[in-house]
């Protein structure tokens, strides 16, 4: 049981679903679940698979799962003791409207699933993002037309690497495969082959949706304003709404007066960074309270 529920939390974790992991971690007395027992509860439609023993202990544990992952709760942890009769005493523990008698001790941790970027343009700044996420231990794809530009010499750590052309590597896709990707960033070597790469992203993902990593990949392109308006009368020429452009950040990057491809990559991964932990930048800083 713990390996299938664990399997399954990876896996929720590469769609870039938040989960909850409750793990029994010890007991005395009579107890439904025993130590090393695991539930795990996804963001998608709280789904959730595995034990920690049922009945009421299991319905109040299910309740904060939701809660957690409702609240905009980052990675999170905290224990809960539950005394399994509605006598129970003691201001560590809940007591519950049981029969058993026992107590239990577990631990409830939210995971947060880490960016997962599809990296479009395999060039000079693709090449520095990559050396940036490998630093964070995030994961990344490569795509790029050019079969040198997408190659294992350039990109020895990318989960995978096409040189499909554009419609090619779309055709594979669509709303529910790209949810793996926490951003995709247009990157190419060439305008059109973006702008293929533009409407071919969106043209799959319903009008509705968000792009905030977790609906829908999060997308970037990196070029001029002149560029972007020409990208945006394209989309409403394919009949895509501006509920979806209106979303699309271009340029790419905090604005910290990049120039290089390597300033370029460190402005994108903050960026991404701050959108992944939904930092508000105009709060105040912790150097401010020094």
């Amino acid at each position: 049981m713990t390996a299938s529920v664990l399997q399954w939390v990876v896996n929720q974790l590469s769609m870039q679903r938040k989960v909850a992991l409750v793990t029994v971690l010890n007991t005395s007395g009579s107890v439904p679940g025993k130590t090393g027992a695991r539930l795990a509860m996804s963001s998608e439609h709280h789904e959730w698979v595995g034990t920690v023993g049922g009945a009421g202990l299991e319905m109040k544990v299910l309740s904060r799962c939701k809660t957690l992952l409702a609240d905009g709760t980052q990675t999170h942890a905290e224990l809960h003791t539950f005394g399994l009769n509605k006598g129970a005493k003691g201001y560590e523990v809940t007591p519950l409207d049981s029969l058993c008698g026992g107590r239990v001790t577990l631990s409830i941790e939210v995971m947060m699933p880490m960016p997962h970027v599809l990296i479009m343009g395999g060039g000079h700044c693709g090449e520095a993002l990559s050396r940036s996420l490998d630093a964070l231990g995030w994961t990344y794809d490569v795509h790029d037309t050019r079969s040198e530009f997408a190659s294992d010499a350039l990109y020895p750590h990318a989960v995978l690497r096409s040189h499909d052309s554009v419609s090619d590597f779309f055709s594979s896709h669509d709303a529910s495969t790209l949810r793996k990707y926490s951003d995709v960033l247009l990157l190419g070597h060439d305008w059109s082959e973006d702008q293929a790469r533009l409407l071919a992203l969106l043209e799959r993902l319903p009008q509705e949706c968000q792009l905030d990593g977790t609906q829908a990949p999060r997308i970037g392109v990196i070029g001029s304003r002149s560029k972007w308006q020409a990208f945006v009368a394209a989309c409403d020429d394919a009949g895509i709404g501006s509920s979806l452009t209106d979303q699309v950040v271009c340029p790419i990057g905090l604005n910290i007066g990049a120039d290089s491809p390597e300033e370029i990559a460190v402005a994108v991964t903050a960026q991404i960074m701050v959108l992944h932990k939904n930092v508000d930048l105009s709060q105040p800083s912790w150097r401010d309270s020094l």
